[in-house]
């Protein structure tokens, strides 16, 4: 019996390979991208295809170790001087840009006849942008270092760390119950462990990493520096999480208390392949959990709150990339990339369901209309450099 349970998930295993080394090369060879190639063969091996996979949340929530480690990649590419050059972008931008998203997102929402609640909570989480998708863009076209990337890095930085004040905000606006006066001091407990691990991982990072790879790199252990690596990013992605905070945030702070260290370069090229084999299966798994069942009952709803979400969406990024004196070449590009939702509507949609604050129904079909809008980016970036004339 376990035998033939280790060949099942062998068998798993090598599926979700094939299907990325076949899909991929062809889908660039297209034109279309290794994004949608991903997405693509997710869709082909998931529930709604051959069947080969029933749960692709498990293998999203693996998978979304690819993010953390992308992050953590892009930040030892930031030393913190140049974070600090990044502040107005990251606080200034970032925050113009959600609270109009947010706003302009929710009354959408309650023109589609939701109540302002469940509107908000959609609005959210369309607002925080899939950073898997939009990195990934970036890297393939190498413009994260560029002046427009390191903006659009800055917006998606200032999003990952929104998650625990919108976890926050879904107990003030979920169904009263007679916990609540000792929810309100939780709350305030919450946000004391979320500064605590904030505080712990730069403690860490200042005085205890650097002398740590400096003793390891001294026992000439190769593999013992890559699981070093591995340690310093999912330690602090894990710290985070228990903080009540994003696992990518702990793994860029990380990233950029290494980035003046002797070891980055080692560092990165360690992390490196680990990075892009689990965001490719991130990928895979957002297309393995595009439910067609429900995008096929409720079709007209969906197509309409995609199309509704990514429209407005991009015109309020355009609009404040503009506000914010970015040329319209610029802010067109930040539009057209930013204009979906993203990995963390999941979890705050997760959050909002077992809070009360929607109903599965809400769930399933915005879940879906996010998976939908990152499937689509790809293709509309696409479109945009086909048509977009040349700077």
């Amino acid at each position: 019996m376990a035998a033939e349970g280790s060949a099942g998930d062998l068998i798993k295993v090598v599926t979700l390979l094939g299907a990325a080394v076949v899909a991929v090369p062809l889908f660039k060879r297209i034109g279309l991208g290794s994004v949608l190639g991903y997405l693509a063969a997710g869709l082909a091996i998931g529930r709604f295809g051959l069947g080969l996979f029933s749960d692709p949340q498990t293998i999203l929530h693996t998978a979304e170790l690819g993010v953390v480690m992308f992050l953590f990649v892009i930040g030892l590419e930031m030393r913190p001087s140049h974070l600090w050059s990044l502040r107005r972008d990251i606080f200034g931008l970032g925050s113009l840009q959600v609270l109009i998203c947010g706003l302009l997102l929710t009354c959408v929402g309650v023109a589609f006849g939701f109540s302002w609640s469940v509107s908000f909570v959609s609005a959210m989480g369309f607002v925080l942008t899939s950073t898997a998708i939009v990195m990934q863009l970036l890297g393939e076209r190498g413009d994260i270092a560029a002046p427009r990337g390191q903006k659009i890095v800055a917006i998606l930085l200032f999003e990952d760390l929104l998650i625990a004040p919108l976890l926050a905000v879904l107990t003030f606006i979920a169904p009263a119950c007679p916990e609540g006066a000792a929810e309100a001091g939780s709350r305030w407990t919450s946000v004391a462990i979320a500064l605590g691990a904030l505080l712990a991982l730069v403690a860490a990072g200042r005085w205890l990493l650097n002398p740590l790879f400096r003793i390891l790199a001294n026992a000439k252990a190769r593999e013992v520096m890559t699981a070093a690596a591995l340690l310093v990013v999912l330690g602090a992605a894990l710290l985070m999480q228990l903080g009540g905070l994003s696992m990518a945030l702990g793994a860029f702070l990380a990233g950029v208390l290494l980035s003046e260290s002797t070891f980055r370069h080692q560092l990165e090229a360690d992390i490196e392949p680990f990075r892009g084999l689990l965001l490719g299966l991130f990928f895979l798994g957002v297309g393995m959990s595009l439910d067609l069942a429900v995008v096929g009952r409720n079709w007209q709803l969906i197509v309409a709150g995609v199309l509704a979400m990514m429209i407005v969406k991009a015109l309020c990024i355009y609009g404040v990339a503009r506000l914010a004196k970015s040329s319209h070449a610029d802010a067109l590009d930040r539009a057209v990339l930013m204009a979906q939702g993203g990995e963390f509507a999941f979890v705050l949609f997760s959050a909002a369901l077992a809070e009360g604050v929607i109903d599965p129904t809400v769930n399933a079909n915005m879940t879906a209309i996010v998976v939908l809008s990152m499937a689509l980016t790809p293709l509309v970036v696409i479109v945009h450099k086909r048509f977009a004339k040349p700077e």
